[in-house]
């Protein structure tokens, strides 16, 4: 198969690193890609991701058979609608579907209406509506911009008065421009975080390994909110009976309801939930591959992840067995001096050669005219070991770290912590 894959970060550089081991490949392009795509794919420059007629000309051109799409950008904006309107296979939801995550209100008025448990909420599109409602409620609330802010639009006011003025950012100062045209106001849930991606061709559901990410820059998780500094899996909070039940109660009805609702949802699933003391409630929907959460899903798959999503797009996948490692798998995320607040780029990146079960994802980087490796974005690259428990991987993990470096280098040194305090 002549494959695509739409993306130039961490997780694409895992997407292309695990479809490359596919029997079934034969031609293998990353639009753009990045650094680390370069060796394993062919890297195709000059086409901007919003250009669906060249993306569609360069696929004619290419013969592709498949194509990937990495973030949510591109699904938002309708790249799989384009694609399968001029007959080519697309792994993603198409503009509708990818609502689902790129309206938090839709998605909030989707799960009301589906029965899929979640926190209260109310969403506003009037800053005086909101603050109003704002006074009405008695418990601790989460502000969110409805619209893609590039993982940015999540606040969690500690105050009335916080929340009031966050709530002016969003509404009256556009502080996240047209993603801020609608607010939702949704409950602050208390509980451990958990991320599940699931495999669907719009009927069937298979569940990936659940994980972890670890949201704030600095350990003990204190310091700003960011895209992810690190993440694990298997979670071992997440039992197979809490598996079953996510499935049950939330990743099947959301594909049902999708489907009856004329959205059918073929690509990835991603729910963000949280396991609070009164059970599984749904923070949001993705409509992709998590980051940096797909580069300790996929080093675990045993399953030729190419067949997986070619059954996908076929609608055959409950014709497939997928089968899992029996290992751990832990992300480390080397960020940029700066970073959230103000990333500094363009630092000579050193790397010595990795030991074996280790690679390090690029993120935020691009090669200059020497063919030296420079920084180039906030998160720079996604360290990521496998080995056969949550212990040795760790171990594994940290001793790598030392062999890629670059000047402003951060990162946190307690990723899986608290999976190795539970298993222990």
């Amino acid at each position: 198969m002549n494959v695509l894959i739409i993306g130039s970060g961490g997780r694409e550089h895992a997407i292309v690193w695990k479809v490359r081991q596919s029997s079934r490949l034969k031609n293998l392009y990353a639009l753009p890609g990045n650094p680390g795509t370069a060796g394993l794919a062919e890297n195709v420059s000059g086409i901007l991701l919003d250009d669906h007629a060249a993306i569609v000309e360069f696929c004619k051109e290419k013969q592709i058979d498949l194509v990937i799409v990495g973030p949510e950008v591109p699904l938002a904006n309708g790249i799989a609608d384009s694609l399968s309107a001029k007959g080519i296979r697309c792994f993603g939801p198409k503009q509708a579907a990818a609502q689902i995550e790129a309206s938090k209100a839709f998605a909030k008025d989707f799960m009301a209406r589906h029965h899929i448990p979640t926190a209260r909420y109310a969403t506003f599109t009037r800053v005086d509506e909101a603050l109003h409602h704002l006074e009405s409620i008695h418990y601790p609330v989460v502000i969110k911009a409805s619209g893609l802010a590039a993982g940015k639009g999540v606040m969690l006011p500690e105050t009335v008065a916080e929340a009031k003025s966050t709530l002016k950012s969003i509404l009256v100062d556009r502080a996240f421009g047209d993603a801020g045209d609608e607010v939702v106001i949704e409950e602050r849930l208390v509980g451990q975080e958990v991320s599940l991606m699931a495999f669907t061709d719009g009927t069937s559901v298979v569940p990936m390994l659940p994980a972890q990410d670890h949201k704030r820059l600095l350990d003990g998780d204190e310091g700003p909110n960011t895209g992810g500094m690190g993440a694990y899996a298997p979670a071992p909070i997440f039992t197979a009976e809490l598996i079953n039940e996510a499935v049950e109660c939330v990743l099947k009805p959301a594909v049902d309801g999708l489907k009856r609702e004329g959205m059918p949802f073929v690509g990835v699933l991603y729910a963000g939930l949280m396991l609070t003391s009164k059970g599984i409630r749904v923070l949001e929907f993705n409509c992709r591959f998590g980051d940096p959460e797909t580069q300790v899903v996929l080093p675990l798959l045993e399953t030729d992840l190419l067949e997986i999503i070619d059954a996908c797009v076929n609608g055959t996948l409950s014709d497939i067995e997928i089968s899992w490692k029996n290992d751990a798998a832990i992300c480390v995320v080397l960020a940029s001096k700066g970073y959230p607040e103000k990333a500094e780029t363009g630092e000579l990146v050193t790397m010595q050669e990795l030991p074996e079960n280790m690679i390090c994802f690029h993120a935020g980087t691009k090669m200059n005219n020497d063919g030296n490796i420079l920084t180039a974005g906030g998160r720079v690259f996604g360290l990521t070991a496998w080995d056969n428990d949550i212990e040795n991987a760790l171990k594994k993990v940290y001793s790598g770290v030392d062999k890629i470096s670059f000047d402003g280098m951060q990162y946190r040194r307690d990723i899986a912590q608290r999976a190795l305090e539970g298993a222990k």
